[in-house]
């Protein structure tokens, strides 16, 4: 990915689910306000700050709401201007948990369960008239703060329906929605009852073009639209896959933090070989076929008994949904199981590490020899890149062929197929097993392409999209 210099000079507003800031309230009751974490927020936030643009969010933590509250639903800090949205609890959670979380995200990460979920009753239509109006809130909001002729980027698969509501109500503004999911083809968007469909499409369809991480998810969407609505219903698409910051997780790696994790982390490995994985605990991940495939490799590849060591830097997601909460009592259990199973006196062979700390992590990604990311579906897995950029030991790539990332970094990394345990098994022993050669120049080429992105250039491409 190239930067894109040059981007239309015209007044910025963008609008997500959660925002840049992050609120606490102290022991002494003073309310705290930091940068939030998140993937979005690393992504776009260098870019964003101090340029003077608006940022809409959901007020969602008691602390937001607070902050939304005595600050008049404006906040300004580190370099943020955030607009916080409050809304009903009761129609955040159907818009959110029911609606985005709990039916969309499923859908375009094609993990529905056809046979049992998603279940369209009668509650089901109350959410999602719920979601709705969530969306449509936020455009009230943008249009109160947007300056006359703004682009309006709109984040990801919780607003799908804000241009539909702006393009009556401030025709002046240009919206250019981002999907960061992959996007469900025809048969699964069909899954929808027919009115839902039609909105969802619809909505997305009002933008002035919508932007996804890779091109085979923006092939799905328009294939979707035509199916759904029609042939030539899709709008403008385009394909800008996030960058990672690199100055950012290179001054993470090198923080006292973080080298203190390190140092951790090389006492517990020894001279042994890491492989690594750095994800959130959530269903796309594909954790438990990662887990069997490393107990299929110590079962078929004895060699590598007490050799290596499995890292896992996970971290819950989502637990108010029972499949997440089931899905990490799941992985903890087969954990243990593996663990039980090939241990020594000596040797734990997977090093799991439920805690979300980033430094911690940043210390995992420079000191893998293998990197681990198997996804069934995911948009992008930034972690890809993020891991090039920072590793010191000539890490090899393990990366599913059904990543975002793979479109940029397939040619080099090796391939995952997400759903073979044996084939991923035999990969993980190739990685374990390639000459010195051969890791310094897999290496070095995937630096260079986590290189060539920065969130300014990935703001720019989203931005000349909207003409």
């Amino acid at each position: 990915m190239t930067d894109v210099s040059s981007a239309p000079d015209r007044p910025l507003v963008i609008v997500s689910n959660r925002g840049p800031l992050s609120f606490t309230v102290g022991d002494d009751g003073v309310l705290g306000v930091g940068r939030a974490a998140g993937g979005l927020v690393t992504a776009l936030g260098p870019a964003v700050a101090g340029t003077g643009a608006t940022w809409v969010a959901a007020a969602i933590s008691e602390a937001d709401r607070r902050a939304a509250t005595d600050g008049g639903g404006l906040t300004e800090a580190e370099g943020f201007r955030l607009r916080s949205l409050v809304v009903d609890l009761d129609d955040y959670r159907s818009y959110y948990d029911v609606v985005a979380n709990g039916t969309l995200w499923f859908l375009h990460h094609g993990l529905a369960d056809a046979a049992r979920r998603p279940r369209f009753d009668r509650r089901w239509r109350e959410a999602w008239a719920a979601f709705a109006g969530v969306n449509r809130a936020f455009a009230r909001a943008v249009a109160e703060e947007a300056p006359e002729g703004a682009v309006v980027l709109v984040q990801d698969y919780q607003l799908p329906l804000v241009a539909a509501s702006l393009a009556r109500d401030r025709p002046d503004l240009t919206a250019v929605h981002f999907n960061h999911t992959p996007f469900a083809g025809p048969d699964t968007i069909g899954m929808l009852p027919d009115v839902a469909a039609d909105e969802l499409l619809t909505g997305l369809a009002c933008h002035h073009a919508c932007g996804f991480h890779s091109g085979r998810w923006a092939a799905s969407f328009v294939a979707s639209c035509e199916a759904v609505l029609g042939r030539g219903s899709a709008p403008a698409t385009f394909v800008a896959p996030a960058a990672a910051d690199a100055d950012d997780i290179r001054a993470v790696a090198a923080s006292p933090e973080c080298r203190a994790a390190l140092a951790d982390l090389e006492e517990r490995v020894g001279d042994r070989r890491l492989i690594v994985r750095v994800d959130r605990i959530e269903l796309s991940k594909n954790l438990l076929r990662g887990f069997h495939a490393f107990d299929d490799l110590l079962r078929t590849h004895p060699e590598w008994r007490e050799r290596v060591v499995f890292g896992a830097f996970v971290y819950p997601s989502r637990e108010g949904l029972p499949e997440y909460l089931a899905y990490r009592q799941e992985v903890e259990g087969l954990v243990a199981r593996i663990n039980a199973t090939w241990a020594t006196p000596t040797w734990t062979p997977i090093l799991y590490d439920p805690q979300d700390h980033f430094p911690r992590s940043v210390a995992a990604l420079r000191r893998y020899d293998v990197l681990l990311v198997n996804p069934v579906r995911d948009g992008l897995n930034l972690v890809a890149k993020e891991g090039a950029l920072v590793n010191e030991r000539d890490g090899v790539l393990a990366l599913s062929r059904e990543s975002g990332a793979w479109d940029e970094l397939g040619g080099v990394a090796l391939e995952v197929h997400p759903f073979d345990v044996a084939a991923t098994a035999d990969t993980l022993a190739e990685a374990l097993s390639m000459p010195a050669t051969g890791r310094r120049a897999h290496a070095a080429a995937l630096a260079a392409i986590a290189e060539r992105g920065t969130p300014a250039g990935w703001l720019a491409r989203q931005l000349a999209a909207a003409g």
